[in-house]
């Protein structure tokens, strides 16, 4: 168990506060896993503004990025919430344990994006050619490899936060793949 704590609101500057606010307006609390960045008088606001920058992808694209860079990385935190998320943006529970293994046999474009993110995480940036290639053929293009690369970015961000932090998970806790029959 991390001995990383969770601020509350009243334990972390006033800019942070002013944050905390905002989060708890917009997604009717606070994420532990933000609250722990707010350790730091710039960390959260930094994430966040990488969060809320524009991007080419939908949200669910962006949510096939998530789970599978969170699987790569093995992040129960990122698993859980991403869980959450893209079940409020239309995956079932099969599809969602589908892009986790980088896959998506359901949607060929989400299947090539999946793979990519997959390609992207386990190479430690350096997708395989056949990865990039198939990324192209679906349509995609540069720009929208550079978007995925900041999403990948961000997401590996919070992965690895709470790989070293090991703060309390408060989403409903994904299973492991192990833990279910693919």
């Amino acid at each position: 168990m991390s001995t990383f704590n969770v601020p509350t609101k009243n334990e972390v500057s006033e800019n942070n506060q002013a944050i905390f606010t905002q989060l708890e307006k917009g997604l009717g609390f606070v994420p532990n896993l933000y609250a722990a960045f707010a350790h730091s008088e710039t960390a959260l606001g930094n994430f966040l503004a990488i969060g809320q920058g524009k991007t080419s992808f939908s949200a669910k694209e962006k949510e096939v990025i998530n789970l599978a860079v969170s699987q790569v990385n093995e992040c129960i935190y990122c698993l859980s919430a991403h869980t959450a998320i893209s079940k409020m943006n239309g995956f079932t529970d099969e599809q969602i344990l589908e892009l986790r293994t980088g896959n998506a046999s359901f949607n060929t474009k989400l299947d090539t994006l999946s793979k990519f993110a997959k390609s992207v995480a386990i190479n430690r940036g350096a997708a395989t050619q056949e990865a990039v290639e198939n990324f192209y053929a679906a349509g995609y293009t540069k720009g929208s490899l550079a978007d995925a690369i900041i999403l990948i970015g961000e997401i590996t961000i919070t992965n690895y936060f709470h790989k070293t932090t090991d703060v309390a998970v408060d989403f409903p806790v994904a299973q492991t793949l192990e833990q279910v029959a693919i």
